[in-house]
């Protein structure tokens, strides 16, 4: 199914829905997905995300090739 069908389908879909609920999700949904706007973390989120990074560098992670080795073996 093309792009064009597949849009026409969830018009005529989302015509019918008579759930409010529903209808609202599927707006918090596109109003995400269609959002141009640049995220802006807080110093707090910023803070945490270079403490994981640190984290995970610590971590002992397998490259693909390594875990495909061991996959084999």
């Amino acid at each position: 199914m093309s792009t064009s069908n597949l849009k026409v389908d969830l018009i005529q879909r989302i015509a019918q829905l008579k759930e409010p609920g529903i209808i609202a999700e599927l707006q918090k949904l596109l109003d995400f997905e269609l959002a141009s706007d640049e995220y802006i973390l807080t110093y707090s989120q910023k803070n945490r995300i270079a403490e994981r990074q640190e984290e995970y560098k610590k971590s002992a992670f397998l490259t693909d090739e390594q875990a495909n080795q061991d996959i084999e073996q």
